[in-house]
C-alpha cells in the first residue's frame, strides 16, 4: 500500500542510493519494495523507532536489498518469477524431503553428490542438510554454533563442493534446505571476539552485563532449555567479566535483536544464502528471537515482528526462497509463526509440527489414539499458504509437549502419563521392546524428553537380539505405520536420515569427549553404506523397510488429495486402537481418501457403515491404494490389520 511518510523516506533513500541499473529486470524489485516498503518500515519503525539511528540503519538495511538483489543470478531471478506465478508450488503433494548430517550421510558435500541417486530411488526430492557453516571443533553443538555464517567447515568441504552440490540437485529438481542459526552464535565468532576485546559496537551484539543483577531478574522467569547439561542462562565470561546470556550453552552467546545492526546482519545472512541457490532456509530457535524482563523469553510477540520483517525483506530480493520456522512450541505457539495472515503478517511458509510427532509416538506406547484424536482436533487452523513438515524422528529428542487438556480429555493424568511413555521408550516399562534414553532430565520437576533411533524406539533393535520374528515384524509394521501417517497428514513429510532402512541407535559418540555427555547423539549415525546396500538384498530387514517406504512415497505422489490446501477432516470413530481421517482435493487422480490407521497390535475392525453415512461411496468397491486390495462397500465391517494404515480411494 502508500502511505505518504514511508514512501517519501523511501525516495529519499533511493535517491541516494542510486541502484539505478537500467537492465529490465530492476523493474521487478521497484515493484516488490514498492509493495512491501510500508510493511517494512512500520516493522521497524514498532522495532527500533525509539532509536537515534533509526534512519542510516533503515538505509542501511534498503542498501542491503538492493545489493543483494543485484548479485543474485539471472537464473534464480528466473525461478522467483515462476514461484510468484505459482505461489503454491511447495504445496503439492509431489515434495516428500529428508533431513541429514553431512558427515553422516555421506561424508563430505562432495560425496553428497554421489548419494544424490539413491534419495531419488527412494523418492527423497527436498534435502535438508543440518549446519555445515565453519564452527569450532568441540563445542559446537552439532553445527549449530556458528564461527562464520559465510564459510563452509572445512569438515564438510568447500563452498565450491556446496556449490556444485546445488547445480547437480537443480538439474535433478530438487530442493535444498540449509540452517541460518538467527538466535545465537560461537563465542569464537568475530562478533564475538570483538566484544571480548571490548569494542562496545560488538558487545551491544548479545546481553552482556558487569553483574548479576539483570541476569537474576530475566532467569527468576526463564525456563532451563537443558537443565542437565547447561543450568542457568548466563555464563560469566573472563576477558570482559562480563555475565554473557547463553539459554541453550555456555558457548553459544544469544545475538540482542533490540539492536538493529544484529537484524540487517542476520538479513545479509540470508540473502547471501539465498543467493547461492538455497531454496529454503531453516531458521534457528526462531522462538527465542526477544528478550524480555519479566516474561519467559520465548514466543513474544517482537520475535514474530522480526521474522515478519525478515520475510517482508527476502520478498523483495529472493521472493522465490521459503522460510521454514524451528520452533518446537505449544501448537497454540507454533501455529503464529505462519504470520497472522497471508497478506499483511506473512512469517514462515513452513513449520514443524512437532505436535504430530510426539502423539504419534504416544499412540505407539498405549495401542490406542485418544490423545492422538484429541491432539489433532486441538490443532489451529494454519494459514493457507503454508505447510507442516510432519516427521517421525529427526536430529533432536522427542519432547511430549502436548497439553495437560488433551491428556486429560483422553483419559489419562498429565503427570503419571509422560512417565509412563519415559518409562516405555527407555526400556523400563513391562512388555516394551523401546531402546531409548531419556533427555534433559529435569530433577526439579520430573521432567525427560526421549532421545533413539526410530527403528531402536519401535523395538527392532531389541527384537533383533532376541532374533524373535514376529517383534521383528511388529517393529517394521510399527516403522512403517508412522511414516505411513506423515505422509498422508497434510504437509512435506520429512525424512530423516538412516530411518529407510531402519538404522539402529549407534552408541559412538560414547567414544568423543565432545559427544559423550548428550545422548542425543546416539540418533546421529554414520551411515554404513555397505549396510545400506542391503535394501537391495530381497528379504533383508533393510529391504523390507526400504521397499515399503518406497511405495508409500511413489503412491503419495499419485494422489491429489494429498496436496496440502487444508483438506483434512478428522473423523471420529468408536474403535480406541484406530484413528480416520479424509483428504478431498476438487479435482485430480484420488481426489477422495479415507486414511484409517490401526496402533494396536491386532486386527481391529470398523463398521462400514459409520463410514458410509459421512462419506458417499461412488462404486461398490472401494480401493486399498497401497495394497490395491478391492474392498465391498456391501460388507458390514471393514477390517484393519494390526499396526496397519489404509489409504482407501473412495
Amino acid at each position: 500500500m502508500y502511505e505518504q511518510i514511508s514512501h517519501a523516506m523511501l525516495n529519499k533513500i533511493l535517491l541516494r542510493l542510486k541502484p539505478g541499473s537500467q537492465e529490465k529486470d530492476w523493474q521487478y524489485f521497484y515493484t516488490r519494495l514498492g509493495a512491501n516498503f510500508y510493511a517494512i518500515y512500520s516493522l521497524f519503525y514498532h522495532l527500533y523507532g525509539q532509536r537515534d539511528d533509526f534512519k542510516p540503519q533503515l538505509t542501511r538495511l534498503v542498501t542491503l536489498l538492493a545489493q543483494q538483489y543485484g548479485n543474485r543470478a539471472a537464473h534464480l531471478k528466473q525461478k522467483d518469477l515462476q514461484r510468484e506465478q505459482d505461489h503454491n508450488w511447495f504445496m503439492h503433494q509431489k515434495w516428500v524431503g529428508m533431513a541429514l548430517y553431512c558427515d553422516g550421510f555421506a561424508g563430505t558435500l562432495a560425496n553428497m553428490q554421489q548419494k544424490l541417486p539413491y534419495l531419488q530411488e527412494l523418492g527423497v526430492n527436498m534435502v535438508h542438510i543440518m549446519p555445515v557453516c565453519d564452527c569450532p571443533t568441540e563445542n559446537n553443538d552439532g553445527g549449530y554454533a556458528v564461527r562464520d555464517y559465510k564459510k563452509i567447515d572445512t569438515r564438510y568441504g568447500t563452498q565450491q563442493d556446496l556449490d556444485q552440490l546445488i547445480t547437480e540437485m537443480q538439474q535433478r529438481e530438487m530442493l535444498l534446505a540449509l540452517d541460518v542459526v538467527v538466535n545465537h552464535t560461537s563465542d569464537e565468532h568475530a562478533w564475538a571476539i570483538k566484544a571480548k576485546q571490548g569494542e562496545a559496537t560488538y558487545q551491544d551484539y548479545y546481553y552482556m552485563f558487569p553483574d548479576r543483577r539483570l541476569p537474576d531478574i530475566y532467569e527468576s522467569a526463564m525456563p532451563e532449555v537443558f537443565p542437565e547439561q547447561a543450568p542457568g542462562s548466563f555464563t560469566f565470561n573472563a576477558e570482559t567479566q562480563k555475565w554473557v546470556m547463553t539459554v541453550f550453552n555456555h558457548y553459544q552467546w544469544d545475538l540482542n535483536y533490540s539492536n538493529p545492526a544484529v537484524l540487517i546482519e542476520i538479513l545479509d545472512v540470508i540473502l547471501f544464502w539465498a543467493n547461492k541457490g538455497v531454496d529454503i532456509l531453516r531458521l534457528d530457535a526462531v522462538a527465542f528471537l526477544w528478550k524480555k524482563i519479566g516474561s519467559t523469553c520465548q514466543n513474544e510477540r517482537e520475535a514474530h515482528l522480526i521474522l515478519q520483517l525478515l520475510k517482508d525483506c527476502c520478498q523483495v530480493s529472493a521472493p522465490g526462497v521459503l522460510f521454514i520456522a524451528e520452533a518446537i512450541v505449544a501448537p497454540t505457539e507454533i501455529i503464529k509463526y505462519f504470520g497472522e495472515d497471508a497478506v499483511n503478517a506473512k512469517e514462515c511458509e513452513i513449520a514443524y509440527n512437532a505436535t504430530l510427532m510426539a502423539l504419534l509416538w504416544d499412540a505407539v506406547a498405549t495401542k490406542q489414539t485418544g490423545l492422538l484424536f484429541k491432539g489433532i482436533e486441538a490443532l489451529p487452523e494454519k494459514l493457507e499458504r503454508a505447510t507442516w513438515l510432519n516427521y517421525v524422528r529427526c536430529h533432536d529428542d522427542i519432547g511430549l509437549g502436548f497439553s495437560d487438556e488433551s491428556i486429560i480429555a483422553a483419559g489419562f493424568d498429565p503427570v503419571a502419563h509422560r512417565c509412563f511413555l519415559v518409562d516405555y521408550y527407555t526400556g523400563s516399562y513391562p512388555d516394551s521392546n523401546a531402546k531409548g534414553f531419556a533427555f534433559g532430565v529435569n530433577k526439579k520437576t520430573g521432567d525427560a524428553r526421549i532421545s533413539g533411533a526410530l527403528a531402536s524406539l519401535a523395538g527392532l533393535e531389541t527384537a533383533l537380539q532376541k532374533q524373535d520374528e514376529t517383534a521383528i515384524e511388529n517393529a517394521i509394521d510399527t516403522i512403517i505405520l508412522l511414516h505411513n501417517l506423515i505422509m498422508a497428514f497434510g504437509g512435506m513429510p520429512l525424512l530423516y536420515y538412516g530411518d529407510a532402512v531402519g538404522t539402529l541407535n549407534d552408541d559412538a559418540y560414547l567414544l568423543d569427549s565432545s559427544k559423550m555427555h548428550d545422548n542425543r547423539w546416539v540418533h546421529r549415525p554414520r551411515l554404513d553404506w555397505a549396510m545400506m546396500d542391503k535394501r537391495l538384498q530381497k528379504g533383508t530387514v533393510e529391504q523390507r523397510i526400504f521397499s515399503r517406504i518406497q511405495r508409500l512415497i511413489v503412491t503419495r505422489k499419485e494422489i491429489s488429495a494429498f496436496a496440502d490446501l487444508n483438506n483434512r477432516s478428522l473423523l471420529a470413530l468408536e474403535n480406541p486402537h484406530l484413528i480416520a481421517f479424509s483428504r478431498e482435493a476438487s479435482q485430480g487422480m484420488h481426489d477422495h481418501i479415507i486414511v484409517i490407521a490401526n496402533f494396536d497390535t491386532t486386527p481391529q475392525s470398523v463398521p462400514l457403515q459409520s463410514l458410509r453415512q459421512k462419506h458417499r461411496f461412488k462404486h461398490p468397491l472401494i480401493t486399498e491404494l497401497i495394497s490395491g486390495l478391492a474392498i465391498s462397500t456391501e460388507q458390514t465391517m471393514l477390517e484393519v490389520p494390526a499396526l496397519t494404515a489404509y489409504w482407501l480411494s473412495i
